[in-house]
C-alpha cells in the first residue's frame, strides 16, 4: 500500500477557469468556417469532454453538420491555435492554492486526470504556477484510455504512485463523476465548473461550493478508509 493518500483533480472547470481561452479558440475556428461565435457566458455546458467534443458542440450550436474528416482537421486546427493561447485569461479558481497547502500539510499528494491533452495540461499548469505540485499530470493522450473510461483514472493513480483504496477524485462534470464511480473511487463534485446539469444531481459523494470546503470534504471521505 502507498504511504500517502492521493487527491486526483480534473483540470478545466475544476482546478482552473479556462473557459475564456477555450471559447476564444473555438470562436477562431468557428469564424474561419463562417459560423457565429459562441458567447463565453453560458458556454460552460460545451466544455468538459475535450477539444474535439468542444468543436463538435460549437458546430451544433451553429446548426451545421460536421463530417468526421472535417472534424479531424478542425480538431488539429483547434489544438494548434490553443497551444499558443492557452493561458491568456485562464486562472486558478479562488482558494485552490490554499486548499492544496492544507491538504499537503496533512500528507496528501496530488495528481491531474483531464481530457485536455497532456502537453497542453502541463503547459497550462506551469503557466499557472502549480505544475510541480502534482505527482502525475495525465491527459487525454497519456494512455490508450480517457475519461469516462475508469482506466484513465486508475492509471493516473498508478503513475502518481498512489493506491486506489486511498484516492479521491475531484471534478465538475458528469464525465468526472461517472469515471470515478466506474473506478470505485469516491468523488467530490465542485458546483462552480462546467456542466449542463447541476453537480448535486449527479450524486457525487460530496459536493462543494468553494475550495475552502475541500479539506473538510476530503477529511470526511478519508475518515471512512
Amino acid at each position: 500500500m502507498a504511504s500517502f493518500p492521493l487527491v486526483v483533480f480534473d483540470l478545466d472547470g475544476t482546478l482552473a477557469d479556462t473557459a475564456p481561452d477555450l471559447i476564444a479558440t473555438l470562436n477562431v475556428i468557428l469564424g474561419r468556417e463562417g459560423l457565429p461565435p459562441v458567447p463565453v457566458e453560458g458556454a460552460n455546458e460545451l466544455i468538459g469532454a475535450g477539444a474535439r467534443a468542444l468543436v463538435e458542440r460549437g458546430f451544433e450550436a451553429g446548426q451545421r453538420e460536421l463530417a468526421p474528416a472535417k472534424s479531424d482537421a478542425l480538431y488539429r486546427d483547434f489544438l494548434a491555435h490553443y497551444a499558443e493561447n492557452l493561458c491568456n485569461e485562464s486562472r486558478l479558481f479562488p482558494g485552490v492554492v490554499e486548499a492544496l497547502d492544507t491538504l499537503a500539510a496533512q500528507g496528501f499528494r496530488f495528481a491531474v486526470c483531464t481530457n485536455k491533452i497532456e502537453a497542453h495540461s502541463r503547459r497550462l499548469l506551469d503557466a499557472l504556477g502549480v505544475s510541480t505540485r502534482f505527482a502525475a499530470i495525465c491527459g487525454r493522450d497519456t494512455f490508450a484510455y480517457f475519461k469516462p473510461d475508469p482506466r484513465h483514472l486508475t492509471l493516473t493513480i498508478e503513475q502518481a504512485g498512489g493506491d486506489p483504496a486511498r484516492s479521491i477524485m475531484v471534478g465538475d462534470s458528469i464525465t468526472d463523476i461517472a469515471t470515478a464511480k466506474a473506478a470505485a473511487i469516491p468523488v467530490v463534485g465542485v458546483t462552480f465548473g462546467y456542466t449542463d446539469r447541476p453537480v448535486r444531481e449527479l450524486e457525487p459523494d460530496v459536493a462543494i461550493d468553494a475550495y475552502e470546503e475541500l479539506p473538510g470534504a476530503v477529511a470526511a471521505i478519508a475518515s471512512r478508509w
